[in-house]
């Protein structure tokens, strides 16, 4: 009687599991995140245009600009424990479980935050409830990408896994488009008490169809044929990789939490940049509709530049186009936040394409190939998931802290933000040239290397 091997499978071969398909891989990927991230991106937008005079006290605008960023940092906050509880769920029971669960659970919270009373209806049980819902959203979008991802690496050829990963970013891309182009026709049209009052939630409320339409699209997918030779009862039995992933890999850990901070880019433009732009404490007089176009222009020129870069890390390498991307990137900040005091919108749209559309997706698009490159097949998901939302966790209070030390009435903002958020990526920079290039080398020689220690040195 003959038993099956379970063996790695090459590109393009056949094994037990059938042979890898890196375009449904990447399709299923982008879909998926594109819902997902409708979700979550729709709330970051709420959090800087709405929110503020709809869940807190109106008295003081520079306390509701705060308060309600710092809602938008809570949904980062829960992050690394859903990364730690879907990143284990992923590694073990498979990747395609841990896709469905989490967009299932996004679809609900959204849906539901579309429902919440207002402060001025239920005083400060509306915030209460906003911060629950915030916290089940984190959680779940801790799993989408470092599943995707991982499905997506483990599907593709070994020369071409940064041009097919790149699809799950650029899903997230469109899902920011989405959310953008269901807020911006009813923000443009309803009168701004009509919008204020019930106009707001349509777009939330639309999250139902996410919650039927992840079921049927991620049910579907099937795992990478790498991933399903590895799995069994052995696999089950596995200790929690969580522990493994400390044990093993803390110096990749602690690189890939640093590398994240690169986010404070879009942080700084469409969180911050977003407020600054639009709350009249800071009085640069554009309006809502208005920076809800300069969100949509951004993420069309990264939809348009992701796979671009994905490709090219194929060919040149990943860590000087990320690097180099983020320094850029935190260097041009300040020009966009001057564009903006200058009150100039067709500047603030040059400004916002070349470096949140250009340079930024150099660092994003290139992100999670590397990011899970760095990881062993089996806690390939916990690695990636832990590592990017612990750092985006800490990333997301920059806004928050950018309203601090530059509150509305500063001088020098543009430039206080600026040299703030250049100092961050350069940090990042750094960490990103101390991790070792893993272009073109094999996931077979990947498994092999880190096979090879039992520990690495942070």
């Amino acid at each position: 009687m003959s038993t099956t091997p379970t063996r790695v499978v090459h590109a393009g071969q056949e094994g037990a599991t059938g042979p890898r398909d890196p375009r449904k891989a990447a399709m299923s990927g982008w879909i998926g995140s594109a819902l997902e991230y409708y979700d979550f991106a729709l709330y970051s937008l709420a959090a800087t245009l709405i929110f503020p005079t709809i869940f807190f006290p109106v008295e003081n605008p520079t306390v509701g600009i705060i308060a309600s960023l710092a809602t938008y940092a809570v949904g980062y906050v829960s992050r690394p424990v859903g990364a730690v509880v879907l990143g284990a769920y992923g590694d073990r029971h498979g990747r395609k479980k841990v896709l469905v669960f989490a967009m299932l659970l996004m679809g609900f919270a959204t849906f539901a935050v579309g429902l919440l009373p207002t402060y001025g209806q239920v005083g400060l049980l509306a915030p209460a409830l906003l911060v629950i819902l915030r916290l089940i959203q984190g959680f779940a979008v801790a799993g989408e990408l470092g599943g995707a991802s991982a499905m997506i690496v483990e599907h593709a050829p070994d020369a071409r896994r940064g041009f097919f990963a790149s699809f799950s970013l650029q899903g997230t891309q469109v899902g920011s488009i989405l959310a953008t182009a269901v807020l911006l026709p009813l923000a443009a049209l309803l009168p701004a008490d009509q919008f204020g009052a019930w106009g707001w939630r349509i777009p939330f409320l639309l999250s139902a169809v996410v919650i039927f339409a992840g079921y049927l699209i991620r049910r579907r997918v099937t795992e990478p044929p790498a991933y399903a030779a590895q799995s069994g009862p052995a696999q089950a039995r596995q200790r929690f990789p969580l522990a493994e992933l400390l044990r093993t890999r803390p110096g990749a850990l602690l690189r890939c939490i640093l590398m994240t901070f690169t986010n404070v880019i879009g942080m700084a433009t469409l969180i911050f940049g977003v407020s600054f732009a639009t709350q009249k404490g800071y009085g640069n007089g554009f309006s809502s509709s208005e920076f809800l176009w300069v969100t949509l222009v951004a993420n069309i020129a990264a939809v348009a530049t992701i796979p671009v870069f994905g490709a090219l890390s194929d060919r040149i390498g990943r860590r000087m186009l990320m690097a180099a991307g983020g320094v850029i990137g935190g260097v041009l900040v300040t020009g966009y936040l001057w564009a903006i005091e200058q009150g100039s919108l067709p500047l603030v749209f040059v400004c916002v394409v070349i470096v949140q559309g250009i340079f930024f997706q150099m660092w994003n698009a290139t992100f999670a190939t590397f990011f899970q490159e760095q990881f062993p097949m089996r806690i390939r998901v916990t690695g990636f998931a832990v590592s990017q939302n612990i750092g985006l966790m800490i990333a997301s209070f920059f806004p928050s802290i950018f309203t601090a030390i530059a509150p509305p009435g500063s001088a020098d903002i543009p430039l206080t933000i600026g040299l703030a958020t250049l100092g961050i990526c350069l940090v990042s920079a750094v960490a990103t040239l101390m991790s070792s290039d893993t272009r073109g080398t094999t996931l077979e020689d990947l498994e092999g290397r880190k096979a090879g220690r039992t520990a690495e040195p942070a």
